[in-house]
């Protein structure tokens, strides 16, 4: 029988009409005797051995170990003696021997080299393998860093990996094999140490003011860098460049770093409420024992267009009287109208021609007589047409022109005149 190493096993012997003879235990490989009848001669706890009372004996084996391996024989003593045999094949699953940690990681400068190494034990013996973690292909490059292959599995208990790059590092899985469930792995880290990368996708930001807004480097470091933010001072240093002021997290500033991969971070810095004094340069930089790099971006206030109002004008009320429009169409050549009405002022304008010249005294008299009775009734009309709007007619305008060329021979109702016309 083949059984994992801790199952516990048995191996079974009947015999039929036994006599006075007795039934034992033996190991064939070593010949050492482990039971007789029901009683245990070697002195192993995980061995015991049973009888039902009538012709079956048991030899039981707990927690089988590799060292268990071998025949197994029941044997009676008589004369020829009698047995039967049986085997025990113990399989180990794998496991992978623990090793200092110089041996679970590799680290190089980029461009250099890496070997990791990965020893697998069990039976039968197990096969090892590497892949990555990710799933992403594990590449082999020629000196001049060059690729060479890619592939997805790489088999053998070593593992060389050349002209090693940043998109290299990460974690590799030694997985070992050998049939017997279950199938084993460990985490080796490579890791590739290079000075920092920064890059600026947005160089120039624009956003109006009292507004919020956000600023990003990306960032490529390794071992880990130390990132800060920079704004550009008002004081000027020596050369034509600026002092600069270093970033404080607070209600002002708020930075983040969002991890991208193993050695690549997104660089965020939100600045709140926007005033004019936030607007120029920021720098981002970023610092390891390798090197320095820095990005720029500059910020500038948004100007956006002004809204335009909204209202919308009310159209003036109709008049509250009608006119009849055609009476000032239809006029005649001497300027009379359809209806034979003549208006008063040219009444008196014609009376004045039929009887010649008057006294000044009456001329006096008529014009106080004329501006008083005007302006009673103008001053009625004034506080009539201040409550309504004037109708909006062209041919008003033509009335009170000729109105106005009527009354021209009387000096002092002219304005009365034109007044009394225009809001009739």
């Amino acid at each position: 029988m083949t059984a994992s190493q801790g199952r516990d096993v048995q191996f079974t012997c009947i015999v039929d009409h036994l006599g006075p003879y007795r039934v034992a235990w033996i190991k064939s490989d070593t010949k050492a005797i482990l039971a007789i009848h029901t009683h245990l001669v070697a002195h192993n706890q995980r061995l015991s051995v049973t009888h039902n009372g009538h012709n079956t004996w048991r030899l039981h084996v707990n927690n089988i170990q590799p060292a268990d391996n071998g025949t197994y024989m029941c044997q009676i003593n008589t004369e020829p003696m009698r047995s039967q045999m049986g085997s025990l094949s113990v399989v180990v699953p794998p496991d992978i021997l623990s090793n200092d940690t110089s041996e679970t990681s590799g680290v190089a400068r980029e461009g250099g080299s890496v070997m990791l190494r990965c020893t697998a034990v069990g039976v039968p013996e197990p096969t090892v393998s590497w892949r990555r973690e990710d799933s992403a292909n594990i590449v082999f490059r020629h000196e001049g860093g060059r690729e060479k292959q890619a592939v997805k599995i790489v088999e053998g208990p070593v593992l060389q990996l050349g002209g090693v790059l940043r998109q290299d590092m990460g974690t590799y899985l030694c997985i070992a094999t050998n049939g017997v469930r279950p199938s084993v792995s460990k985490r080796y880290q490579v890791q590739v140490h290079f000075e920092p990368l920064i890059k600026v996708s947005n160089q120039l930001v624009a956003a109006p003011a009292y507004s919020d807004v956000v600023i990003q480097c990306y960032v490529e470091a390794s071992p880990k860098a130390m990132n800060t933010w920079w704004r550009e001072g008002a004081a000027m240093l020596t050369g034509g460049s600026r002092e600069m002021d270093k970033l404080v997290q607070g209600d002002k500033y708020i930075m983040q770093e969002v991890p991208i991969s193993e050695y690549a971070v997104l660089m965020n810095l939100t600045i709140r409420g926007l005033a004019k004094r936030d607007f120029g340069g920021y720098v981002c930089s970023s610092v390891n024992v390798l090197g320095k790099a820095e990005g720029n971006v500059r910020l500038q206030e948004l100007h956006l267009p002004a809204t335009p109002s909204s209202t919308t004008a009310t159209p003036p009320p109709p008049p509250r009287h009608s006119h009849d429009t055609t009476k000032h169409r239809n006029k005649n050549k001497n300027g009379t109208s359809n209806n034979n009405k003549t208006p008063a002022h040219s009444k008196d304008t014609k009376l004045q021609q039929q009887s010649g010249k008057k006294r000044p005294a009456e001329d006096a008299t008529a014009a106080s007589t004329d501006v008083t009775g005007r302006g009673a009734s103008t001053a009625s009309q004034w506080d009539a047409a201040s409550t309504r709007s004037p109708p909006r007619r062209r041919d008003r305008w033509n009335e009170i022109s000729a109105a106005t060329a009527t009354a021209a021979s009387w000096p002092w109702a002219v304005g009365l005149a034109l007044l009394s016309a225009g809001w009739r």
